[in-house]
């Protein structure tokens, strides 16, 4: 198992723990159950994604286009530019 991202939150972990299954890739959330002791550990570096050696290359790649994902021209609301509507 190789850790391949450090999501900002539990929020983002879940998205991208949905979008690597969506794609046949077995993620786990390490660190799942440390959330709930923010305040008293430090802030970072709590959750991790992990996936097997063999998909780790793969899952990474899908990571960075998913971070670097533009929203579709039409899709955004005049008063906020930039932004997804879902």
């Amino acid at each position: 198992m190789q850790r391949i991202y450090e999501p900002e939150n539990l929020l983002e972990a879940e998205l991208l723990l949905g979008m690597l299954a969506s794609e046949g890739v077995c993620a786990y959330l390490a660190g799942r159950d440390l959330v709930g002791g923010v305040g008293e550990l430090p802030p970072l570096g709590l959750l991790g994604l992990t996936v097997e050696n063999d998909q780790a290359d793969y899952a990474r790649r899908l990571i960075a286009e998913y971070n670097a994902a533009l929203p579709l021209p039409g899709d955004e609301p005049d008063s906020f530019p930039g932004t997804l509507v879902c």
